[in-house]
C-alpha cells in the first residue's frame, strides 16, 4: 500500500458518524468491563505538537506539556472510566485554556449515552471557580485536586492547624453544606516536597550571590515567590518567613468534593486512579507514537487521532 492510498483513506475516515459509532462501540465494551455501569469518569488533557513552523485555525502555539513551546500544537482531551478504560476524546485548538475543554465534553458524553451523571474526577489544572460553579449547576458530583498553597489565607491556616502526620494523616475541612476539602498527609510526599523546595532555595541563594537576579524575577512563578526587594529598592533577598511557612505544607495534598456519600478514603482512592489516564497519555506518546504529527490538513489530523484512540482501546 502506498502512502498516497493511506492518505486518501484518512480523507474519508474522519466523519462525525464514524467517530460516533466507534465511541459507542468502545463505550458498550467498557460498560461490560465495568460490570454494566459507569459510576466514575476521569478527565485530563495533553498537548500534541507538530513538526511545522506555521499555525492555522487548529494548530496553535500554546503551553506545551512536551516542552515544545515554539511548535504549533493541538490539545487532546481524554475521558476514561476506572482503570483507564477509554470512553471518548475531543480535540481543541492548541492555545485553548484546558479548563474550558472540561464541561462541554462531559455534557456531550452524558447526553449521548443517556446515563446517570457520573462522579467526575479531574486534576487541579482544571480546578477553577467557574468550572466548579458550572459542575454544581449541572448537578455533577466531582472530586478535584486542590492547589492548597493557592487557597485563601484562612483556608491555608486551617490546613496548617490540622497538624497532620503519619498517625493522623487524613482530615476534612468543610467549606459549606455542599462542599468540603479532604486533606491527606504522606511521609513519602513530604520527603519529595522538602527535597524540591530545598533544592530551589539553594539555587535562588546562588543566583542572588552571583548578582544575576533583577526586578524582572520578582513574581509568583515557581520558587521566585520567595524573593523580596529591599526597602532601598537596590537588593533582592529571600523572604525566610515565607520559605519556612511553605514547609508547613510538605507532604500535604487536598481534594475538593461535593460528594458527601463517599468517605475520605474513598475520595482519595478515586482521585489516585487518575494515574491511569496519565499512563494512557504516556502509552499513546511512546508505544503508539501518536506524536509528533506531520499532517497538515485538519481532517487528516482528526483521522490520525481517531486511529490512535482505537489503537489505545485495543491495547487496553
Amino acid at each position: 500500500i502506498t502512502s498516497d492510498k493511506i492518505y486518501r483513506f484518512l480523507d474519508s475516515l474522519y466523519q462525525d458518524e464514524i467517530k460516533s459509532r466507534i465511541e459507542t462501540c468502545v463505550f458498550e465494551h467498557t460498560k461490560k468491563v465495568m460490570n454494566g455501569e459507569i459510576i466514575v469518569t476521569f478527565y485530563d488533557v495533553t498537548t500534541l505538537y507538530f513538526e511545522a513552523s506555521s499555525e492555522d485555525d487548529l494548530r496553535k502555539v500554546g503551553f506545551s506539556k512536551d516542552g515544545k513551546f515554539t511548535k504549533p500544537q493541538i490539545i487532546l482531551g481524554l475521558l476514561t472510566s476506572l482503570e483507564g478504560y477509554p470512553l471518548g476524546f475531543e480535540i481543541h485548538e492548541g492555545n485553548c485554556y484546558e479548563g474550558k475543554t472540561f464541561i462541554p465534553m462531559l455534557e456531550k458524553f452524558q447526553k449521548k449515552f443517556n446515563i446517570e451523571k457520573p462522579i467526575v474526577v479531574a486534576d487541579s489544572g482544571l480546578l477553577s471557580k467557574a468550572n466548579i460553579l458550572e459542575l454544581e449547576k449541572l448537578n455533577y458530583r466531582y472530586i478535584l485536586g486542590a492547589r492548597i498553597k493557592s487557597s485563601s489565607s484562612e483556608i491555608k491556616n486551617k490546613i496548617v492547624s490540622l497538624n497532620l502526620n503519619d498517625e493522623k494523616n487524613i482530615e476534612t475541612i468543610y467549606f459549606s453544606k455542599n462542599q468540603k476539602m479532604i486533606v491527606s498527609y504522606s511521609q513519602q510526599r513530604a520527603k519529595k516536597d522538602r527535597y524540591t523546595r530545598t533544592k530551589n532555595y539553594e539555587k535562588l541563594k546562588i543566583k542572588i550571590k552571583s548578582g544575576n537576579l533583577t526586578k524582572a524575577h520578582l513574581n509568583n512563578k515557581g520558587y521566585n515567590k520567595y524573593l523580596v526587594l529591599s526597602d532601598s529598592q537596590t537588593t533582592i533577598s529571600i523572604d525566610e518567613d515565607k520559605y519556612n511557612y511553605d514547609s508547613s505544607f510538605d507532604g500535604l495534598k487536598g481534594f475538593v468534593t461535593n460528594d458527601f456519600s463517599l468517605n475520605p478514603t474513598q475520595i482519595i482512592e478515586h482521585y489516585t486512579n487518575l494515574w491511569h489516564i496519565e499512563r494512557a497519555f504516556r502509552i499513546s506518546k511512546t508505544d503508539l507514537k501518536i506524536r509528533p504529527i506531520y499532517h497538515r490538513l485538519e481532517h487528516r489530523i482528526y483521522s490520525h487521532i481517531l486511529i490512535s484512540f482505537v489503537a489505545y482501546t485495543v491495547y487496553k
